[in-house]
């Protein structure tokens, strides 16, 4: 595990050398400004490259198939479905459209097959990849926790130990709740003391890892809609009068907790063990 700083930069118009960034540097470490940064280890690069490998063919099939559906909804002609991808009726549909858009349509379906047949070879070498991973057996073992998303989370994380509890991990996923507040401080007979006023929520912070959130969420929405402890959590924080969205936030924070919990004490789930302790 290797540390190392990053700084703020100064303004744009102020002179900058080698010597002055030095001496900021220096300044800045004897202030205490310096924020440390976690590098992963670098056994760790070949399964993280994998995932982005994996992630990458994902997202350009999904860019290909949206923009073969956008050439016939410009046309007013609906394609309801997955049909329009199929082999055996890219003919029929084919003939739907004018000579110049039928080439860009045959040249977009070319794409996607290509993707397509590159995506299973993509997801097969992730998950032998992560499957040497320590932590792969502990985090398969948590409900709705498929490979895929243990691979993106052994990719992202790589050790549970770069976060202390789990009130460090939430921001980093995107879960933790930003409060913002002003005139905490209040007269009252005279005398300065701390305002009662609670401060206001102003939803999840926004300087977060966009995949491990999707992973969280993920897990959330499944885990919602379907019968098991899980579910029994989040039907017991919406029987609490808590918005059904805002109940999903919160098993993702408890799906989230009870992963870097099992993932540093190296044990298997235990529904038994679920708490239902709102995050």
């Amino acid at each position: 595990m290797w540390w190392c700083a990053i700084l703020r930069g100064k303004g744009a118009l102020a002179n900058k050398d080698d010597r002055i960034d030095a001496d900021h540097l220096s300044e800045q470490l004897r202030l205490g400004g310096l924020k440390a940064v976690f590098h992963d280890a670098p056994e760790m690069l070949t399964l993280k490259e994998l995932v982005r490998n994996y992630n990458n063919l994902v997202e350009d099939s999904t860019r290909v198939m949206l923009r073969i559906k956008a050439i016939f909804r410009a046309r007013a002609i609906a394609t309801p479905g997955v049909s329009v991808y199929r082999l055996s009726q890219r003919q029929q549909w084919l003939g739907k459209l004018s000579a110049g858009a039928r080439v860009r349509a045959e040249t977009l379906l070319t794409q996607l097959d290509t993707l397509l047949e590159l995506r299973p070879k993509a997801k097969a070498a992730m998950i032998a990849a992560a499957r040497r991973q320590p932590g792969w057996k502990i985090l398969c073992s948590i409900p709705f926790f498929g490979p895929v998303r243990v691979a993106q989370l052994l990719a992202i994380v790589r050790t549970p130990f770069r976060f202390r509890t789990k009130r460090n991990l939430w921001p980093y996923a995107g879960l933790a709740v930003v409060r913002h507040s002003s005139a905490n401080q209040e007269f009252r007979n005279g005398k300065l003391q701390r305002s009662r006023k609670a401060p206001m929520t102003r939803g999840l912070n926004r300087n977060h890892n966009p995949l491990l959130k999707a992973v969280f969420k993920g897990a959330a929405n499944a885990a919602a809609s379907r019968p098991g402890p899980l579910s029994d959590y989040y039907q017991a924080t919406v029987s609490r009068g808590v918005d059904k969205e805002l109940a999903k936030v919160t098993l993702a924070r408890k799906i989230a907790a009870v992963a870097l919990r099992l993932w540093k004490k190296g044990e298997i789930f235990d529904p038994k063990k679920l708490t239902m302790q709102a995050t």
